[in-house]
């Protein structure tokens, strides 16, 4: 199945947890920030997307329990420069407060700024 039609599968077909925790970052819920559920990013869906702060959350279940898949899927997705949030649905149904304080403060981390430019002439230019 071709990637965007499975993410609709998948908003389709979401699990109590991916509902609940949906539930609190649709339309800007948690703290105004704009989250995307069952977004393709590559050749994989994640679950949920913050573009902005380059944040992806992940709602797993038991067949996730050290799964290989996940962990090149995840290394692949922190090349393209994301970091990645994972949550067993137990503990998103359970502690869901919990999980949420996680996300918001991961969205409060600051992203690593980029190198200072170097100066005029230590760059190989010469100056005017």
């Amino acid at each position: 199945m071709e990637s965007r039609q499975f993410a609709k599968h998948l908003r389709r077909n979401m699990t109590d947890a991916e509902h609940r925790l949906w539930l609190h970052l649709r339309a800007h819920r948690l703290d105004g920030q704009k989250f995307r559920r069952q977004q393709p990013i590559g050749p994989f869906v994640v679950d949920f997307v913050h573009f902005g702060a380059r944040l992806i959350v992940e709602a797993d279940g038991g067949q996730h329990n050290g799964s290989p898949h996940d962990a090149g899927r995840d290394a692949w997705l922190m090349r393209q420069g994301f970091r990645v949030l994972r949550f067993w649905n137990d503990e998103i149904l359970q502690q869901t407060d919990a999980v949420l304080e996680s996300i918001w403060k991961a969205l409060r981390e600051e992203a690593p700024s980029p190198p200072a430019p170097l100066p005029q002439g230590e760059r190989g230019e010469q100056p005017n």
